[in-house]
Protein backbone atom coordinates (compact mmCIF):
# COMPACT_ATOMS: atom_id res chain seq x y z
CA UNK A 1 0.00 0.00 0.00
CA UNK A 2 1.38 3.29 -1.03
CA UNK A 3 1.81 6.00 1.72
CA UNK A 4 -0.58 8.24 1.15
CA UNK A 5 1.19 11.24 1.87
CA UNK A 6 -0.35 15.07 2.83
CA UNK A 7 0.91 16.71 -0.78
CA UNK A 8 -0.28 13.58 -2.34
CA UNK A 9 -4.03 14.81 -0.51
CA UNK A 10 -2.87 18.38 -1.71
CA UNK A 11 -2.66 17.87 -5.02
CA UNK A 12 -5.59 15.57 -4.94
CA UNK A 13 -7.66 18.25 -3.80
CA UNK A 14 -6.11 21.10 -6.32
CA UNK A 15 -7.07 18.64 -8.92
CA UNK A 16 -9.91 17.74 -8.54
CA UNK A 17 -11.92 20.40 -6.06
CA UNK A 18 -12.87 17.58 -3.64
CA UNK A 19 -12.50 17.77 0.29
CA UNK A 20 -9.70 16.60 2.25
CA UNK A 21 -11.42 13.35 3.97
CA UNK A 22 -12.95 12.48 0.65
CA UNK A 23 -9.33 12.64 -1.61
CA UNK A 24 -7.81 10.49 1.08
CA UNK A 25 -10.30 8.45 0.90
CA UNK A 26 -9.69 7.79 -2.71
CA UNK A 27 -6.61 7.96 -2.91
CA UNK A 28 -6.44 4.78 -0.25
CA UNK A 29 -8.59 3.18 -1.97
CA UNK A 30 -6.38 3.69 -5.54
CA UNK A 31 -3.10 3.10 -3.85
CA UNK A 32 -2.36 6.49 -4.43
CA UNK A 33 -2.45 6.79 -7.80
CA UNK A 34 -4.05 10.36 -8.78
CA UNK A 35 -5.89 9.51 -12.27
CA UNK A 36 -7.34 6.44 -11.02
CA UNK A 37 -8.24 8.65 -7.31
CA UNK A 38 -9.73 11.53 -9.82
CA UNK A 39 -12.13 8.70 -11.31
CA UNK A 40 -12.75 7.48 -8.79
CA UNK A 41 -14.25 10.88 -7.21
CA UNK A 42 -15.76 11.41 -10.30
CA UNK A 43 -18.08 8.30 -10.62
CA UNK A 44 -18.83 8.98 -7.06
CA UNK A 45 -20.23 12.30 -7.91
CA UNK A 46 -17.41 14.12 -5.96
CA UNK A 47 -15.34 15.79 -8.46
CA UNK A 48 -15.63 17.19 -12.04
CA UNK A 49 -13.72 16.33 -15.17
CA UNK A 50 -12.83 20.01 -15.85
CA UNK A 51 -10.58 20.00 -12.69
CA UNK A 52 -8.30 17.43 -13.72
CA UNK A 53 -5.70 19.28 -15.72
CA UNK A 54 -2.87 20.92 -13.54
CA UNK A 55 -2.12 25.12 -13.00
CA UNK A 56 -0.81 26.55 -15.63
CA UNK A 57 2.35 28.61 -14.52
CA UNK A 58 4.80 29.30 -16.85
CA UNK A 59 5.73 31.94 -18.03
CA UNK A 60 6.40 33.53 -21.74
CA UNK A 61 4.66 34.17 -24.83
CA UNK A 62 2.78 31.76 -28.21
CA UNK A 63 4.26 33.15 -31.38
CA UNK A 64 2.13 32.67 -34.65
CA UNK A 65 3.36 33.29 -38.22
CA UNK A 66 1.25 32.35 -41.36
CA UNK A 67 1.89 32.24 -45.24
CA UNK A 68 -1.77 31.57 -46.34
CA UNK A 69 -1.68 27.99 -47.62
CA UNK A 70 0.32 27.48 -44.01
CA UNK A 71 1.14 28.52 -40.42
CA UNK A 72 3.28 27.91 -37.73
CA UNK A 73 2.89 28.58 -33.91
CA UNK A 74 5.47 28.22 -31.31
CA UNK A 75 5.67 28.37 -27.80
CA UNK A 76 8.93 30.05 -26.18
CA UNK A 77 9.11 30.33 -22.05
CA UNK A 78 10.86 32.53 -19.89
CA UNK A 79 11.03 32.32 -16.08
CA UNK A 80 8.65 35.31 -15.20
CA UNK A 81 6.00 37.80 -17.07
CA UNK A 82 8.68 40.71 -16.71
CA UNK A 83 11.02 39.62 -19.03
CA UNK A 84 7.56 38.47 -21.37
CA UNK A 85 6.71 42.05 -21.52
CA UNK A 86 10.05 42.86 -22.50
CA UNK A 87 10.44 44.18 -26.85
CA UNK A 88 13.86 42.38 -27.18
CA UNK A 89 12.06 38.79 -26.25
CA UNK A 90 8.78 39.82 -27.63
CA UNK A 91 10.81 40.52 -30.96
CA UNK A 92 12.85 36.81 -30.99
CA UNK A 93 9.32 35.04 -30.72
CA UNK A 94 8.27 36.27 -33.33
CA UNK A 95 11.92 36.13 -35.33
CA UNK A 96 11.16 32.37 -33.93
CA UNK A 97 8.04 32.38 -35.68
CA UNK A 98 9.32 33.38 -39.00
CA UNK A 99 11.97 30.54 -38.92
CA UNK A 100 9.97 28.27 -38.26
CA UNK A 101 7.73 29.05 -41.11
CA UNK A 102 10.38 27.26 -43.06
CA UNK A 103 10.60 24.42 -41.28
CA UNK A 104 8.54 21.17 -40.43
CA UNK A 105 7.34 22.67 -37.71
CA UNK A 106 9.01 20.32 -35.07
CA UNK A 107 10.86 21.90 -32.14
CA UNK A 108 14.34 20.07 -33.04
CA UNK A 109 14.07 21.62 -36.86
CA UNK A 110 13.60 25.06 -35.70
CA UNK A 111 16.03 24.99 -33.30
CA UNK A 112 18.11 23.68 -35.75
CA UNK A 113 16.81 26.14 -38.06
CA UNK A 114 19.24 29.27 -38.91
CA UNK A 115 18.00 32.73 -37.11
CA UNK A 116 18.23 35.12 -40.17
CA UNK A 117 19.52 38.69 -37.44
CA UNK A 118 22.44 36.40 -35.85
CA UNK A 119 23.06 34.39 -38.74
CA UNK A 120 23.32 31.41 -36.29
CA UNK A 121 21.21 28.32 -35.16
CA UNK A 122 18.00 29.64 -32.98
CA UNK A 123 18.94 27.25 -30.39
CA UNK A 124 21.82 29.47 -30.00
CA UNK A 125 20.23 32.69 -30.84
CA UNK A 126 18.05 32.00 -27.31
CA UNK A 127 21.33 31.15 -25.46
CA UNK A 128 22.94 34.34 -26.43
CA UNK A 129 19.58 36.13 -25.18
CA UNK A 130 19.67 33.87 -22.34
CA UNK A 131 23.27 35.91 -21.51
CA UNK A 132 21.84 39.55 -22.32
CA UNK A 133 18.64 39.35 -20.62
CA UNK A 134 19.78 37.32 -17.76
CA UNK A 135 16.92 34.92 -17.59
CA UNK A 136 16.53 31.64 -18.62
CA UNK A 137 14.06 30.45 -21.61
CA UNK A 138 13.18 28.03 -23.59
CA UNK A 139 11.67 26.65 -26.82
CA UNK A 140 9.21 23.93 -25.51
CA UNK A 141 6.66 23.50 -28.48
CA UNK A 142 5.94 23.89 -32.26
CA UNK A 143 3.44 23.38 -35.15
CA UNK A 144 2.87 23.99 -38.73
CA UNK A 145 -0.05 23.36 -40.59
CA UNK A 146 0.04 23.07 -44.48
CA UNK A 147 -2.62 22.49 -47.16
CA UNK A 148 -2.11 21.92 -50.94
CA UNK A 149 -5.27 24.37 -51.27
CA UNK A 150 -7.12 26.24 -49.34
CA UNK A 151 -5.84 28.22 -46.25
CA UNK A 152 -4.48 28.16 -42.69
CA UNK A 153 -6.66 30.14 -40.74
CA UNK A 154 -4.50 31.84 -37.47
CA UNK A 155 -6.02 33.24 -33.81
CA UNK A 156 -3.79 34.94 -31.07
CA UNK A 157 -5.90 35.39 -27.91
CA UNK A 158 -4.60 37.69 -25.34
CA UNK A 159 -2.30 39.11 -27.77
CA UNK A 160 0.77 41.16 -26.20
CA UNK A 161 1.38 42.61 -29.63
CA UNK A 162 1.19 41.46 -33.28
CA UNK A 163 1.31 37.68 -34.01
CA UNK A 164 2.22 37.21 -30.18
CA UNK A 165 -0.03 36.50 -27.06
CA UNK A 166 -0.82 33.98 -24.67
CA UNK A 167 -3.07 31.47 -26.47
CA UNK A 168 -2.50 30.83 -30.29
CA UNK A 169 -4.71 28.44 -32.87
CA UNK A 170 -4.12 27.07 -36.18
CA UNK A 171 -7.11 25.86 -38.42
CA UNK A 172 -6.32 24.27 -41.64
CA UNK A 173 -9.17 24.43 -44.13
CA UNK A 174 -8.99 22.49 -47.49
CA UNK A 175 -10.77 23.77 -50.49
CA UNK A 176 -10.80 25.68 -53.95
CA UNK A 177 -12.96 28.68 -52.41
CA UNK A 178 -12.52 32.22 -52.04
CA UNK A 179 -9.27 33.01 -50.06
CA UNK A 180 -11.12 35.76 -48.43
CA UNK A 181 -13.91 33.70 -47.29
CA UNK A 182 -11.80 31.24 -46.11
CA UNK A 183 -10.03 32.97 -44.52
CA UNK A 184 -12.79 34.63 -42.53
CA UNK A 185 -14.77 31.27 -41.36
CA UNK A 186 -11.26 29.79 -40.72
CA UNK A 187 -10.55 32.99 -38.19
CA UNK A 188 -14.22 32.54 -36.37
CA UNK A 189 -13.59 28.88 -36.03
CA UNK A 190 -10.15 29.31 -34.33
CA UNK A 191 -11.70 32.01 -32.02
CA UNK A 192 -14.38 29.39 -31.36
CA UNK A 193 -11.07 26.58 -30.45
CA UNK A 194 -9.63 29.26 -28.17
CA UNK A 195 -13.03 28.96 -26.15
CA UNK A 196 -13.48 25.42 -26.01
CA UNK A 197 -10.59 23.53 -26.67
CA UNK A 198 -11.71 20.58 -28.54
CA UNK A 199 -10.32 17.04 -28.29
CA UNK A 200 -10.39 16.39 -32.18
CA UNK A 201 -12.19 17.67 -34.88
CA UNK A 202 -14.80 14.65 -35.36
CA UNK A 203 -15.65 12.05 -32.66
CA UNK A 204 -14.65 9.51 -34.58
CA UNK A 205 -10.71 11.12 -34.09
CA UNK A 206 -11.27 11.45 -29.96
CA UNK A 207 -8.32 9.23 -28.54
CA UNK A 208 -10.22 5.99 -27.81
CA UNK A 209 -8.26 5.74 -24.21
CA UNK A 210 -9.86 9.26 -23.11
CA UNK A 211 -13.11 7.86 -24.59
CA UNK A 212 -12.87 4.80 -23.23
CA UNK A 213 -12.14 6.41 -19.48
CA UNK A 214 -14.63 8.55 -20.16
CA UNK A 215 -16.81 5.43 -20.70
CA UNK A 216 -16.13 3.61 -17.10
CA UNK A 217 -16.89 6.59 -15.52
CA UNK A 218 -20.50 6.66 -16.93
CA UNK A 219 -20.84 2.87 -16.22
CA UNK A 220 -19.65 3.41 -12.61
CA UNK A 221 -22.28 6.14 -12.26
CA UNK A 222 -25.19 4.68 -14.04
CA UNK A 223 -24.99 1.72 -11.91
CA UNK A 224 -25.59 3.53 -8.45
CA UNK A 225 -29.03 4.31 -10.03
CA UNK A 226 -29.67 0.28 -9.44
CA UNK A 227 -31.30 -0.14 -12.61
CA UNK A 228 -31.03 -3.26 -15.09
CA UNK A 229 -27.93 -3.98 -17.21
CA UNK A 230 -30.12 -3.29 -19.76
CA UNK A 231 -30.90 0.35 -18.79
CA UNK A 232 -27.64 1.44 -17.72
CA UNK A 233 -26.25 0.29 -21.31
CA UNK A 234 -28.77 2.52 -22.80
CA UNK A 235 -27.73 5.55 -20.49
CA UNK A 236 -24.34 4.86 -20.55
CA UNK A 237 -24.45 4.92 -24.78
CA UNK A 238 -26.53 7.95 -24.59
CA UNK A 239 -23.70 9.89 -22.39
CA UNK A 240 -21.12 8.63 -24.42
CA UNK A 241 -22.84 10.46 -27.48
CA UNK A 242 -23.49 13.58 -25.47
CA UNK A 243 -19.87 13.49 -24.61
CA UNK A 244 -18.56 13.09 -28.01
CA UNK A 245 -20.84 16.24 -29.38
CA UNK A 246 -19.39 18.41 -26.72
CA UNK A 247 -15.86 17.58 -27.13
CA UNK A 248 -15.24 17.33 -31.10
CA UNK A 249 -14.67 20.57 -33.04
CA UNK A 250 -17.83 19.65 -35.78
CA UNK A 251 -20.41 19.14 -33.83
CA UNK A 252 -20.22 22.13 -30.73
CA UNK A 253 -21.87 24.62 -30.84
CA UNK A 254 -20.62 27.65 -32.42
CA UNK A 255 -19.45 29.81 -30.21
CA UNK A 256 -20.73 33.08 -32.94
CA UNK A 257 -23.94 31.21 -33.28
CA UNK A 258 -25.14 28.80 -30.82
CA UNK A 259 -27.94 27.69 -33.22
CA UNK A 260 -25.76 26.21 -35.57
CA UNK A 261 -22.83 23.91 -34.58
CA UNK A 262 -19.14 24.60 -36.26
CA UNK A 263 -19.38 21.75 -38.82
CA UNK A 264 -23.28 23.28 -39.73
CA UNK A 265 -21.24 27.27 -40.26
CA UNK A 266 -18.65 25.54 -42.50
CA UNK A 267 -21.31 23.97 -44.63
CA UNK A 268 -22.81 27.17 -44.80
CA UNK A 269 -19.50 29.16 -46.18
CA UNK A 270 -18.96 27.03 -48.71
CA UNK A 271 -21.77 28.74 -50.93
CA UNK A 272 -20.07 32.33 -50.58
CA UNK A 273 -16.47 30.38 -51.12
CA UNK A 274 -18.32 28.88 -53.74
CA UNK A 275 -16.45 25.53 -53.16
CA UNK A 276 -16.61 22.81 -50.45
CA UNK A 277 -14.84 23.20 -47.44
CA UNK A 278 -13.24 20.65 -44.96
CA UNK A 279 -11.29 21.02 -41.87
CA UNK A 280 -8.29 18.57 -42.41
CA UNK A 281 -6.35 20.29 -38.91
CA UNK A 282 -5.93 21.98 -35.86
CA UNK A 283 -3.56 23.22 -33.55
CA UNK A 284 -3.96 25.32 -29.83
CA UNK A 285 -0.72 26.38 -27.97
CA UNK A 286 -1.93 27.69 -24.50
CA UNK A 287 1.01 29.61 -23.10
CA UNK A 288 1.99 27.03 -20.10
CA UNK A 289 0.04 24.22 -20.88
CA UNK A 290 0.80 21.24 -18.30
CA UNK A 291 3.38 22.99 -16.75
CA UNK A 292 3.08 23.77 -12.91
CA UNK A 293 5.06 26.68 -11.70
CA UNK A 294 6.28 25.87 -8.30
CA UNK A 295 5.03 27.59 -5.74
CA UNK A 296 6.99 29.41 -3.25
CA UNK A 297 6.09 31.00 0.42
CA UNK A 298 7.73 34.19 0.32
CA UNK A 299 7.03 35.15 3.97
CA UNK A 300 8.62 31.82 4.77
CA UNK A 301 11.33 32.90 2.99
CA UNK A 302 11.88 35.81 4.62
CA UNK A 303 11.77 34.44 7.57
CA UNK A 304 14.35 31.41 6.98
CA UNK A 305 16.90 34.26 5.57
CA UNK A 306 16.51 36.57 8.88
CA UNK A 307 17.42 33.33 10.90
CA UNK A 308 20.26 33.06 9.02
Amino acid sequence: MAEITAALVKELREKSGAGMMDCKKALTENNGDIEAAIDWLRAKGIAKADKKSGRTAAEGLIGIAGAGHKAVVIELNSETDFVARNDAFQDLVRGVANVALGTDGSVDAVAAATYPATGKSVSDTIKDAIATIGENMTLRRSALLEVPHGVVATYIHNAAGDGIGKLGVLVALKSEGDKAVLTSIGRQVAMHIAATNPLAIRAEEVDAAVAERERNVFIEQSRASGKPDAIIEKMVEGRMRKFFEEVALLSQAFVINPEQTVGEAVKAAEKEAGASIEVVGMVRLLLGEGVEKEETDFAAEVAAAVKH
